[in-house]
């Protein structure tokens, strides 16, 4: 097991190349949410986290059992994104345009809707498992733990900075956090299919 300090540097771009998608998820959450509590924030942050955790977890396990059906399921990977995130961020921009300037109370991001989210940001983790196929079952669970540590943090700043900015823009938040969740869908699906 060579767990050095090149180890840890590479797992930890992993995981900020890999939350990215994630920060603007929470950025979206916070804008949506603006007087989220900590403890909220945390969950958040932790659902994004598990994700980024399981899903080269899953790809390292694919690579060593059933290589072979996962590489036909990798071309659907940038359309379940795409559905997913389109699907969310379009109920949050029609929520959004229908709130009415009377009716300012937040709507508040469901633990279903989070977990479609996270799941939507963190398929394409799945082929990080093919990168970190030659890693030993220990050091591909380290390196995994790494990329959640990453993640965790990276979401929790975008929902803070999110929560303050959507204060600055309260009544628009949802629909801009709705175009954001589209805009990322569309995002990774070029850059899947390309």
């Amino acid at each position: 097991m060579n767990l050095g300090i090149q180890f840890f540097l590479n797992s930890a771009l992993l995981g900020i190349g890999l939350a990215m998608d994630a920060f603007s998820v929470s950025l979206a959450n916070g804008l949506n949410e603006v007087k989220m509590r900590p403890r909220k924030m945390c969950a958040i942050a932790g659902v994004f986290a598990f994700f980024q955790y399981l899903m080269p977890m899953l790809g390292w396990v694919c690579v060593h059992t059933i290589a072979e059906h996962f590489k036909s399921f990798e071309k659907f990977i940038p359309w379940i994104a795409l559905v997913l995130l389109l699907f969310i961020g379009g109920k949050m921009v029609l929520e959004g345009m229908r709130v009415k300037k009377d009716d300012e109370e937040e709507a508040s991001v469901g633990f279903f809707a989070l977990l479609v989210q996270g799941i939507a940001t963190s398929i394409d983790a799945l082929s990080v498992g093919f990168t970190i196929s030659e890693y030993g079952i220990y050091e591909a669970l380290i390196c995994s733990a790494v990329i959640a540590a990453v993640t965790f943090a990276i979401c929790i700043a975008g929902v803070a900075i999110g929560k303050r900015f959507g204060t600055a823009i309260s009544g628009k938040a949802s629909v801009l956090g709705g175009a954001i969740l589209i805009f990322i869908g569309i995002e990774i699906f070029v850059t899947g299919i390309i």
